[in-house]
This record gives structure tokens, C-alpha cells and sequence, in this order.
């Protein structure tokens, strides 16, 4: 083959400022098709795929929260792990995955969407099949082992937020979007009750086992039994992945961030028709002159006052959710054992095998009372009342219920129908998690900003959420045995209150932004966004 290089005498006779007009009504007109597009079957396998990858997350994160409890009976012969045992492996995850946040919402805005959508799923496959593999020898300890692959487990998680909301949003009509990004993110509702699902069949499963068990020699029946439930989470990873690795680049990376307004153009008409994007390495490529993201750009971009703002509201307001949202979901059994919810009354092994089916029925109840509604009643309305008021109505509604059971907690746990009493509220404050805030500081992220830095802020975002995460399961283990076991709990929740109460505060610095496209929502000129071209690239011709 001959390289030649195509003349600009065509773009001579156009200044830039008429090239740049032209070429920015291309560009407007062709995401203007993404934005108008009818819901299709690409939008279904968007959902689907990253929502499968988000219910893994959930069953990842949240399975620790039933295996600790088998954790302690195999390798301390308590129903409970020692405190510090128990932060390190409940915190590695959020530790992890606070590093793939950043790491990952980066990399999104360096190498494109679809480069690296897959690679965090192996990651969490890869560290799933560790723990679930883990063993212990002289020089290493068995917890030590757990947390380096929780922890790894976190990064592959952490790397999914990022990706998932980024390609959900960049592919999604106006109309639609939110509807399409809590759909997906509807599937950690579901992760979360799988987990607790999968514990509840094994346990039962190995029941006799368990129950007929020499001496102590049940340990190894419950050490099976945790491995099965952690390894169950890397079957829907690795059902997913193939489709993770052929999800095409969306248009607006390679129109934006590659500049490539032609290829862009090509791939929105064959996603809109049901055909798969083509790049053609022989065609002539054209480059579009619009803002390229760097150290400077970042710096005069989120150095106005109105983009920083924006930044600020959407990072501390996911910090304030996750606060009460992880610090109740990886306690959930700590909580429903200092109330007495389903205690045995049993003694001996019977009296272990009640509590592991307890803890399991106790967190179904959860997940179906509170959880999973919660998403669904954001989907069914999040494109009707907005994102803003849902995440206001939430920390709200969050402000008083966490009041009411902390100020409370000795009235509703006196007797076994003011325990229902409490139950009743903390499912209530599940729902209110998820028709809320748990769900909207996901999405918002993924629209506000630049294409050039969208996958970035909302991995800062989503990072600040996850050390939220860290700062109340730390504070929880820390300060719940103050004054006896569990009786610091209740100043637990009203704390949990003062956080939700913070968040209504940075919610007022987020814009509303149901009905707007993204580029409206960039807070950028999109009239002059385009100045021109750049220097064309080579084309090559094949040797005839």
C-alpha cells in the first residue's frame, strides 16, 4: 500500500468560523437522532447488560454481610467476628472500590467507553473466584487472604459505576434516560436479594449436615457453605461478559473525545437501525477542532464556580447517602440481633443453624419490603417529577425516619409488636433509600457534565460515596459496643439523621436536568463548541 495525503483546498474556501458552523449543525443534528430515537431493542441490551453487572456489584458487597456471620462460626466459633476482624473484611470492598472509581471513570475519558467496559467484570470474576478459593497457611491468614481479594474485588466493582452509567446515559433519547439508568441500576435491588436468597437455599440445604454434626466438626460444613454463597456472584459476571466486551463505542466519545465526527455519525445510524457500528481503517478521517480534555481544560472547566458547584453537590450528596445506605446494609443482622428480631431460642448447634436461617429471612424480608420497591417506584416516576424533587422528597423523608428510630430505639424495642414497629421503619427507610437519593446520585453524575469528562466526575462522584461507605462501616464497628453490645446503636441512626439532613443541602446545588440533552446539561456553548477541522489524517490507498 501507498500512503497519500488528501489537500485541504476544500476547506480553504470556508474560514473556520463558517466550517465550524457547518460542521456543528452536523454534529447537533446527528446527536439530536440519539436524543429523539424511540425506545428499541439496543436500549433493552443496554439495560440488561449493565444492569447485570450492577447486580453483581450488590451481591458482592452485600453477601459479606450473611457470610461474616458463617465466618465467624468456622474460623472463631462465635456468631459474631471480632471487631476488627469484621471492619477489615466489610470495609475492603468500599476501600477497592473507591480506587476503581478513579481509576476507572479516568481511563472511560482517556481510551473510550468501550475499551475498558468488560475489563472491570474480570477483575471482580478474577477476585470472586479468590475469595471463594481462599485458604490459610502458616505465614498467611485466612483473613488477611480475604480482604486483598475483597479488595480487588472492589476495584472491578468500583470501575463499574462509572462505565455502566456512562454508556447508559450516552445512549439514551432525552425522553427516556432516566428510565433506562434506573432500570439499571434497579438490578442492585435485585443483587442485594439474591445474596441473601442464595444464603437462605444453602443454609437450608445443609441443614442435616449442620444439625447432625459430631462435636465441632459443623465448621466444615459452614466453611462450604460460605464459599458456595461468595463464588455464586461470579456466575452473572461471567454470563455477562461477552456482551460487556461487544457493546459498540458510543457516538458521543468518538464524536467528542476522538473527534471523529464522520465515524460517530455512521455508528448512530447503524445502532438506531439494529446493526452493529463499523470502523473502516481505509477511510479518510476528519477531525473536528472542539475542546479537548487536559490538566488545563479540567482546571478552567471545574474552576468556574457554576461547574464546581455542580461537581460538589453531586459528590457530597452521594457521601451522605451511602453513609446510611452502606453503614445499614452491611449491618443489617448486627441491627436486627440488637433488636431481637428473630434471635434463636434454641441452644447448641440447632441454635447455629437458627440464626444463619434467621439472618437470611431477615435480610429477604429487607430487600422485598424495601429495596427493591424503592428502585422501581424511581423508575416508574424519575422521568415524570425529575431527578432534583425525588432526591429532595428522599433525604427528607430519610431526615425524619432515621430521627424517629434513633431518638425511638428504646420505645420500638421494648416489646416484640413495637420490634415489628421498628422493622416496619427501617424497611421504610430502604424504600426511601431507593425512591431517593440511592438512586438519583447515580444518574445525575452521568449527565451534567462533559462528554470529555463525564466517566471522570462521576467516578470522583462515585468515589466520595464509597468513602462514605468506608467512614460509616468504620464508625459503626468502632462505635456500636459503646456502653454494652449494640447499645450505641441508636446514636448510630440519629447520626445517620444529621447526614441525611446534609444532604438536602447539596441537593439545592445540582441542576434538575429531566428533559435537557447532555450537551444542554454541560454548561458549555454548543453554537461555537465546534471551531473547524484539524489536519486531515493520511488515508490509505491499496496498491493496485
Amino acid at each position: 500500500m501507498v500512503r497519500s495525503y488528501e489537500d485541504n483546498e476544500s476547506d480553504e474556501k470556508q474560514s473556520p468560523s463558517d466550517a465550524g458552523h457547518v460542521l456543528g449543525n452536523r454534529r447537533r443534528a446527528a446527536l439530536a437522532e440519539v436524543d429523539n430515537a424511540k425506545f428499541s431493542r439496543f436500549h433493552a441490551k443496554i439495560c440488561i447488560v449493565a444492569g447485570v453487572g450492577l447486580f453483581t456489584d450488590a451481591y458482592d458487597i452485600f453477601a459479606i454481610n450473611i457470610a461474616s456471620t458463617m465466618l465467624a462460626y468456622v474460623y472463631y466459633n462465635t456468631s459474631s467476628l471480632p471487631v476488627e476482624v469484621d471492619l477489615g473484611v466489610k470495609v475492603a470492598t468500599p476501600a477497592g472500590t473507591v480506587v476503581g472509581q478513579l481509576l476507572f471513570g479516568f481511563l472511560g475519558d482517556v481510551f473510550g467507553r468501550k475499551k475498558i467496559y468488560g475489563i472491570e467484570l474480570i477483575v471482580m470474576i478474577i477476585g470472586t473466584f479468590g475469595q471463594a478459593l481462599a485458604g490459610s497457611a502458616p505465614a498467611v491468614n485466612i483473613i488477611g487472604v480475604l480482604v486483598a481479594w475483597r479488595f480487588l474485588v472492589g476495584i472491578g466493582i468500583g470501575g463499574d459505576y462509572p462505565s455502566s452509567a456512562v454508556i447508559s446515559s450516552e445512549f439514551a433519547s432525552t425522553r427516556i434516560r432516566g428510565r433506562i439508568m434506573s432500570a439499571a441500576v434497579a438490578a442492585q435491588g435485585w443483587g442485594n436479594f439474591t445474596a441473601s436468597l442464595v444464603a437462605f437455599i444453602i443454609t437450608a440445604a445443609f441443614k442435616d449436615s449442620i444439625l447432625s454434626s459430631p462435636s465441632t466438626t459443623h465448621i466444615h460444613t459452614i466453611d462450604k457453605m460460605w464459599r458456595l454463597l461468595i463464588g455464586f456472584g461470579a456466575l452473572p459476571g461471567v454470563a455477562a461478559l461477552y456482551f460487556r466486551l461487544t457493546i459498540p463505542e458510543t457516538p458521543r466519545f468518538t464524536m467528542d473525545i476522538e473527534r471523529n465526527l464522520e465515524q460517530a455519525a455512521e455508528d448512530i445510524q447503524a445502532v438506531l437501525s439494529g446493526g452493529q457500528a463499523r470502523v473502516d481503517n481505509e477511510v479518510l478521517v476528519q477531525r473536528i477542532n472542539a475542546p479537548k480534555a487536559s490538566w488545563a481544560d479540567f482546571k478552567n472547566y471545574f474552576g468556574k464556580r457554576e461547574n464546581f458547584k455542580v461537581l460538589f453537590g453531586t459528590a457530597y450528596s452521594w457521601f451522605a447517602i451511602d453513609i446510611a445506605f452502606y453503614g445499614l446494609g452491611l449491618n443489617s443482622g448486627v441491627i436486627l440481633q440488637a433488636i431481637g428480631f428473630g434471635t434463636p431460642l434454641t441452644s447448641g448447634l440447632r441454635k447455629v443453624f437458627d440464626n444463619l436461617n434467621n439472618i437470611c429471612i431477615g435480610n429477604l424480608i429487607l430487600a422485598v419490603a424495601g429495596l427493591i420497591p424503592g428502585y422501581y417506584f424511581t423508575f416508574a416516576f424519575i422521568d415524570k417529577w425529575g431527578r432534583k424533587p425525588i432526591q429532595l422528597m428522599g433525604f427528607t423523608s430519610l431526615t425524619i425516619i432515621f430521627c424517629v428510630l434513633g431518638f425511638g430505639y428504646d420505645k420500638l424495642t421494648e416489646t416484640t409488636a413495637d420490634t415489628k414497629a421498628f422493622v416496619f421503619l427501617y424497611c421504610l427507610a430502604n424504600f426511601m433509600q431507593n425512591f431517593g437519593p440511592n438512586v438519583t446520585v447515580f444518574i445525575v453524575p452521568g449527565e451534567v457534565f462533559p462528554t470529555r469528562y463525564r466517566s471522570t466526575a462521576h467516578g470522583i462522584s462515585a468515589a466520595c460515596g464509597k468513602m462514605g461507605a468506608v467512614v460509616a462501616q468504620c464508625g459503626f464497628s468502632k462505635l456500636k459496643d459503646i456502653g454494652g453490645p449494640n447499645k450505641f446503636v441508636k446514636h448510630i441512626l440519629e447520626i445517620f439523621a444529621f447526614f441525611m439532613l446534609t444532604g438536602v443541602f447539596s441537593t439545592l446545588l445540582i441542576p434538575e436536568t429531566m428533559g435537557k440533552s447532555l450537551e444542554e446539561l454541560s454548561n458549555e456553548d454548543q453554537q461555537d463548541f465546534v471551531k473547524g477541522t484539524t489536519t486531515r489524517s493520511a488515508q490509505l490507498i491499496p496498491d493496485k
